[in-house]
């Protein structure tokens, strides 16, 4: 594995001999392009504070959460969206939109923004992959005009959310099965592309990858970074 130093972007281009159009540059969302607390938490305060979920949809997330058993995880969160059940999706995406251009636009990260555009420049295919609801991603991937975009798909009945996510969730195993699937065919070359995560979820696509980085990490994730070699970072 390389070296445990970050590339600088300018050396993006010549870090392998591999054609450029082949190369996939992929970043995780929460915490990395957007640094800081997970956009769907920062959403669900938005809704609250607009009366659109309250105590009754706490209530339900936290009795799902007990009933899955006694893990302390929150992984039960991200593949049953509870707070969302039997609500207008129309609705909920509109709030989205307004919640992106309102919140979410200028808190992406500006080293981010710069180790994307370095890799536009060198015409590797961008892609951005997420365990966030769809509709949070899509607007971010619209405006830093990234074409590929991987985010947890919501099943819908009748014009209103069930709560369940369309398999498979991009996260760990999932993000791992949605990226070797979209590289086949495409015919990218992940050996020697790149990859940029936060927390043990994007392990799975770093391995992947010949060019893995570690951004802002948490969750033990600066400890599995040193003990695979791997460059950590801090993006703002």
């Amino acid at each position: 594995m390389h070296g445990y130093h970050d590339f600088h972007p300018s050396l993006i281009r010549a870090t392998t001999t591999a054609s450029a159009g082949s190369l996939a540059a992929l970043f995780d969302v929460d915490n990395t392009l957007i640094p800081g607390e997970a956009c769907e938490v920062r959403f669900f305060r938005y809704l609250w504070r607009r009366g659109l979920v309250g105590w009754r949809e706490m209530r339900r997330s936290l009795v799902w959460l007990i009933r899955q058993g006694p893990s302390v995880s929150i992984h039960p969160l991200r593949e049953r969206k509870v707070y969302l059940e039997e609500k207008d999706a129309s609705l909920i995406e509109a709030c989205a939109r307004e919640f992106f251009h309102d919140e979410m636009l200028q808190a992406v990260s500006r080293q981010g923004r710069e180790r994307l555009e370095a890799h536009r420049q060198s015409g590797h295919q961008l892609i951005l992959i997420s365990g966030a609801p769809d509709f949070l991603v899509t607007p971010l991937a619209a405006a830093l005009n990234v074409p590929t975009l991987f985010a947890a798909r919501l099943e819908r009945l009748g014009g209103r959310y069930t709560g369940a996510v369309v398999p498979p969730l991009p996260y760990g195993a999932g993000k791992r099965q949605l990226v070797v699937s979209h590289a086949q065919e495409r015919g990218l070359e992940l050996a020697n592309s790149f990859a940029y995560g936060d927390s043990p979820g994007d392990t799975e696509i770093l391995t992947l990858v010949g060019y893995p980085v570690v951004v802002n990490p948490i969750r033990g994730m600066r400890r599995i970074a040193r003990g695979r070699g791997w460059p950590v970072v801090d993006w703002t």
